[in-house]
């Protein structure tokens, strides 16, 4: 029977904080493993004993990694069997959870102390299932609506080259996308390994503060849903829903509630979840800026590009919604200037057209 070894064969020697984020000795020194690893897999095949000595003796960032990349090949040939090309997104709520999964499996079966890894998990259950929750809600309402980015990039450009685009990004970097965000995980992972198992209120605040942005989503999703519901209703009865005016749904996008002071709540939790859970990772090693955040600068790229997609697209289908542009800040409130309620007190002023 084999034995798991010392967690020093599969973890960096780091002997200060700094140390911890120190790329050339927390992970350059592991990238062997990564091309080892499927070759150990194919030695190891059905034998459990085996496979769970080469999990605890591969460093977990380099597992969590490979494992990454192995499932693009399965997002590739699905998407181009279903000509669906939006895979990873349906993965998209459970990979970041899995990930921290693993480096909280991973302390555990080797002794490490995981009460910050406790809590980043429990958040990221919580933030999965408010993910999950919110795909499976919009189906009824959107069915194959997450595609629809891929479908518009497919009309700009001819087969080969969207191909071509598939796998490099679509699959590949965004899956490894889902990885890197949870890198911080495992840089919180060596710091509990030097500072010991308690929380201190640092942490707790980090905690807490991830949780509160998650409600905040759940609300922003749930305002988003209540809206599209009315909004259904009222094109198929012409009755405007109990607790609704017309000027919520006659403009076709959402106004009320927090979007009313910002066009994509939803998206600026989202964005603040994985960038706070970076600036975890920096606070706790004293650090001000670390490798991980490449994953959350990379998160927000993506938020961006996708945001000008999905607004582009909404101008064009809504003549108010350049206006909407204009008096409500994308992200964060705009401060200054006419909001959106000063727009429909000035229509409920202006002159009627006969």
């Amino acid at each position: 029977m084999l034995l798991p070894p010392p967690v020093g064969t599969a973890l960096p020697l780091v002997k200060t904080l700094a140390d911890t984020v120190d790329f050339g000795k927390t992970v350059l020194p592991f990238v062997d493993q990564l091309y080892a690893l499927p070759q150990q897999i194919l030695q190891a095949g059905a034998d459990t004993q085996a496979l769970k000595h080469l999990y605890l003796t591969t460093n977990p960032l380099i597992s969590g990694f490979a494992f990454a990349l192995a499932i693009t090949p399965i997002f590739l040939i699905v998407s181009e069997i279903n000509k669906n090309y939006s895979q990873v997104d349906r993965c998209w709520s459970l990979l970041p959870t899995v990930y921290n999964l693993h480096y909280n499996i991973w302390a555990r079966m080797n002794g490490l102390p995981t009460q910050r890894l406790d809590n980043i998990l429990a958040f990221s259950v919580c933030w999965s299932i408010r993910l999950t929750f919110n795909y499976w809600r919009r189906g009824g309402y959107s069915v194959g609506s997450e595609d629809y980015r891929w479908e518009t990039v497919r009309s700009w450009v001819n087969r080969p080259l969207f191909f071509i685009f598939n796998i490099l990004f679509i699959c590949i970097a965004q899956s490894v996308l889902l990885f890197m965000v949870t890198a911080p995980t495992y840089i919180l992972m060596l710091a509990s390994r030097l500072s010991g198992q308690n929380m201190n209120t640092t942490d707790i605040l980090f905690a807490r503060g991830l949780l509160a942005l998650v409600v905040l989503e759940f609300f922003a999703d749930g305002s988003q849903w209540n809206f599209h519901k009315a909004k259904h209703a009222y094109q198929k009865t012409a009755k405007v829903p109990a607790g609704w005016t017309r000027e919520d749904l006659e403009p076709g996008f959402n106004t009320t509630g927090l979007f009313r002071y910002s066009r994509h709540p939803n998206f600026l939790g989202e964005q603040l979840v994985w960038v706070t859970l970076y600036q975890w990772s920096c606070v706790e090693t004293s650090s001000l800026y670390n490798w991980t955040g490449i994953g959350a600068m990379s998160y927000l790229i993506l938020f961006q590009s996708s945001t000008w997609l999905t607004e582009k697209l909404s101008a064009e289908k809504y003549p108010e919604y350049k206006i909407y542009q204009q008096r409500v800040g994308k992200f964060l409130p705009k401060l200054t200037g006419p909001g959106w309620g000063d727009y429909l007190e000035a229509q409920k002023k202006a002159p009627k057209k006969n």
